[in-house]
């Protein structure tokens, strides 16, 4: 549910604010604005749920690969979004964090991006030698890989003189997307896995 609230939240918003460019500027700077609560409350709901979701996967994952630091890093990436909600950034067309709120908002908006990766390839080492996981080995890795390679995009986007700083939005998105997309998928096989026991368990009896 937080992966599609997120995604569908941060896309029906463009809407909402007169001037503001999808392709340009960054999904935080929704949060600006009359109605940049919507985007506060879809960063601390989508954590809420993110950090949820970790604690699910510490409980399913409770020995082997991954089985700690891979629930970590999700619940980590959940925190950061609650955190970054309310420290709303600064416009993107300053170049630069300056006020308290807005480097607290890039401190955290940089740890969930900089885990997004690392969460992948984590779960990927799992997913690898495990039989009931191993359909999602592939789009582990390739998520893994596109996040890691368009973080650093990104990062190049940033810069006036970058010739990509008017994309630079858009070069989010397709990472939030991205990451999202495999967060739905994950959640998705591990909700299929716990009711095919659950039926089992049912015929049994």
């Amino acid at each position: 549910m937080g992966a599609v609230l997120f995604v569908t939240l941060f896309i029906a918003q463009t809407w909402l604010h007169p001037g503001y460019s999808w392709t340009g500027m960054f999904v935080s700077e929704l949060s600006l604005g009359s109605h940049g609560w919507i985007q506060i409350l879809n960063f601390m709901l989508t954590g809420a749920l993110m950090l949820v979701f970790g604690r699910g996967l510490r409980l399913h994952f409770h020995a082997g690969a991954a089985s700690r630091t891979g629930p970590l890093l999700v619940q980590c990436m959940g925190v950061s979004l609650m955190v970054s909600g309310p420290f709303t950034t600064d416009p993107s067309s300053m170049f630069d964090q300056t006020s308290l709120h807005g480097v607290v908002h890039g401190i955290f908006g940089a740890l969930f991006f900089t885990f997004a990766p690392l969460s992948c390839f984590v779960f990927y080492r799992r997913f690898r030698t495990d039989r009931l996981w191993r359909p999602l080995a592939g789009w582990t890795l390739a998520a893994g890989v596109v996040l890691s390679l368009g973080i650093g995009l990104l990062k190049f986007s940033q810069q006036p003189a970058s010739g990509l700083f008017e994309w630079k939005g858009l070069v989010q998105r397709v990472l939030l997307v991205t990451f999202m997309a495999w967060i739905f998928v994950f959640a998705g096989r591990l909700r299929h896995v716990y009711r095919s026991r659950e039926l089992g368990a049912q015929t049994r009896l």
